[in-house]
Formats: structure tokens, C-alpha cells, sequence
């Protein structure tokens, strides 16, 4: 008997599909809120951790999706150029409004709303790397390249 997912990582593995990717959604004993946890969790390196982090446009209140690699920090003024316009931090109910995740299980794909999808280039030094699944328990691996496609992402440097 399979175990039931919750809607949130039942809409990753629809929207997975819907793309053409072939993902495992793996779920964690313990949590994956940070990238530290989920390289653990899985048994990757850090950097192979992809962190979706909503970001919203000062000037247009645009959402932003940046796909970084867990070994990085974002610095809003590298991928202010990329996308023109800086950019802040929204809050929680901003983040689950714009993607339908909480914060801790933001996933690439599977969003409820759009958002510019931006990823780090230092994600395709991995032959797969490990995001988010819709929940803080659940993750799935994806080579970088396929994961550009799903998401139609642009790829520059964040630092």
C-alpha cells in the first residue's frame, strides 16, 4: 500500500509529469527545512541542494523563483542586473500566495502562481542535484539541465 502524499507534493509529482521529468519523490525522516539538513537527509553534498527562494520586485511587486545552490548566499545586486530590478524578501503569506508552498518546502515546480524563474549556474557543476518536493519532508533529484527546461529559467551567477 503506497502511502498518500500530501496535496502539496501530489501537485510536484503531476506538474513533474506534465513536464516530461522522470523524478523519485524521496520523503525524509527528518526534515529538509535548510540546505544542511536536506544534504544530510539525502546524502549530498550541500552545494547539490537546490534552495527556492521567493524573492519579490521592489519596483513591480513581480515574483521572483531563484533556484540556488545550498553553498551559496544570494547577493540581490548580482542577479538585480539579470533581471532588472532589485529585489527584497517578502514575507510567508507573500511566498505560500505566490507558489501555494510554505516556506521549507518551496518547490521549483509545482507552483500554484507564475513567477521569473532565475538559477544559479554553479548547480550545473553536479551530474543531479536534490529540490524541494512541496513539503519539508520531501525531495526529489533532477540533473540541472532538465531542471532548467522544466522551469524556463534563466541561468547567471547569484554572488
Amino acid at each position: 500500500m503506497t502511502e498518500k502524499q500530501p496535496p502539496a507534493v501530489a501537485r510536484v509529482a503531476e506538474a513533474a509529469e506534465a513536464k516530461g521529468l522522470k523524478i523519485k519523490i524521496v520523503r525524509t525522516e527528518k526534515t529538509a527545512r535548510s540546505a544542511e539538513e536536506a544534504a544530510a537527509a539525502v546524502g549530498a553534498e550541500v552545494g547539490q541542494i537546490v534552495k527556492s527562494l521567493v524573492f519579490r520586485g521592489v519596483d513591480s511587486g513581480k515574483p521572483y523563483l531563484l533556484l540556488v545552490s545550498g553553498a551559496n548566499r544570494v547577493e540581490e545586486t548580482a542577479v538585480m542586473g539579470a533581471l532588472g530590478e532589485a529585489l527584497e524578501r517578502p514575507n510567508a503569506d507573500f511566498v505560500r500566495e505566490v507558489t501555494g508552498f510554505a516556506i521549507g518546502g518551496v518547490a521549483p515546480i509545482g507552483g500554484t502562481g507564475e513567477a521569473v524563474v532565475y538559477m544559479d549556474e554553479d548547480l550545473f557543476a553536479y551530474a543531479t542535484v536534490w529540490a524541494a518536493a512541496g513539503s519539508p519532508n520531501h525531495v526529489f533529484e533532477v540533473v540541472p539541465l532538465q531542471l532548467r527546461s522544466a522551469t524556463g529559467a534563466t541561468v547567471g551567477p547569484v554572488r
